[in-house]
């Protein structure tokens, strides 16, 4: 339940790396072409950052193009939650980002949901607005999944991007974010994975500790396509029913970004048009945490992001984790 106060949606960013790898680019990797990729995933091209490319670097320039649209400074920001699952420091780089921006005075604090985490952050930081805690909070979706992604792979590497998105919140009247709904499925794990792999070391007698290095990612594209199809229509409906709303007063549904099929699959389960339907997986690919809140940005680019406009959002993907949340933009 949300508190007294309510939340209002103010501004919204996002950053992409310059690179660009092509269907036709990854031909010269993997036994693949350009028919392939576009009539099962619906992508043409991502974004990737070079080595040079921080993470860090990416979600300060979304969060800076986000205080801009919302009219605010860095100094305003009372809380910035990081969903990522590719941090610069394993220990969080969430600070790093409060202090490239500027913001000594703001808290901060990494959120790790996968490509469901915009959501999951977007709820967290909503409640430390609705109960008066906090007045201004950004929520960032960030991730470089390229770094994680076996190259020789057919299954995967023709998937992801690199990105970042975000959106500025503020305390405000109740309206801003309606309901929303949260699901992890555990049990179906290892559908999708990043994996540490300990490489035993013995250190004294009776006594051996396990460094280790993290493996690519690695994926059951048929189990998690059939996951998505089945679970996100039902938590978007129940995050509806929470918000009160009904399907015909959605303006836009904007999913997780993770392929055409599944988006074209949850909006005819739904009864939502396909001119309701957010979709920039040909031009991002699956850029996993950072895929919502940069679909946001495009909408808001375009000029088609209006205020008082119903939003049904949804991210899902690894852990496995599911979220909803329906909110009035502006």
């Amino acid at each position: 339940m949300l508190g007294s106060q309510g939340v209002r949606f103010v501004g919204v960013g996002g950053a992409l790396p310059d690179g660009r790898l092509t269907n036709d680019h990854l031909a010269q990797l993997v036994d693949t072409n350009d028919e392939w990729i576009r009539t099962r995933t619906g992508m043409q091209q991502r974004a990737l950052a070079g080595p040079e490319v921080t993470l860090t670097q990416l979600a300060v320039s979304a969060v800076r193009q986000a205080l801009g649209a919302a009219g605010l400074e860095p100094s305003q920001i009372d809380l910035l939650v990081l969903a990522t699952s590719t941090p610069d420091d394993l220990f969080g780089t969430a600070s790093l980002v409060l202090a490239e921006l500027g913001a000594p005075q703001a808290v901060g604090f990494d959120l790790t949901a996968a490509c469901s985490g915009f959501v999951f952050g977007l709820v967290t930081a909503s409640q430390f607005l609705a109960t008066g805690a906090y007045r201004t909070a950004v929520v960032v979706g960030a991730d470089m999944l390229s770094r994680w992604v076996d190259w020789t792979d057919r299954g995967t590497c023709i998937l992801f991007g690199d990105g970042a998105g975000a959106v500025v919140l503020q305390a405000g009247d109740p309206g801003g974010l309606l309901g929303f709904a949260l699901h992890n499925d555990g049990p179906q794990n290892s559908c999708l994975t990043l994996r540490f792999q300990p490489s035993p070391r013995p250190l004294v007698e009776d006594l051996t500790v396990g460094p280790g290095q993290f493996q690519p990612i690695a994926m059951q594209g048929q189990k998690v396509y059939q996951f998505a199809v089945r679970q996100v229509p039902e938590i978007i409906e129940k995050a509806l029913f929470r918000a009160g709303c009904t399907q015909d007063q959605v303006d836009w549904l904007i999913l997780h970004q993770a392929n055409q099929r599944i988006l074209d699959a949850v909006a005819e389960r739904l009864g939502i048009p396909p001119e309701r339907v957010v979709s920039t997986v040909a031009e991002h690919g699956n850029t996993s945490a950072a895929s919502i809140p940069l679909a946001l940005e495009h909408l808001a680019a375009a000029g088609r992001l209006q205020p008082g406009q119903v939003l049904a959002l949804a991210g899902f993907g690894a852990g496995l984790t599911l979220g909803a949340a329906i909110c009035r933009w502006g």
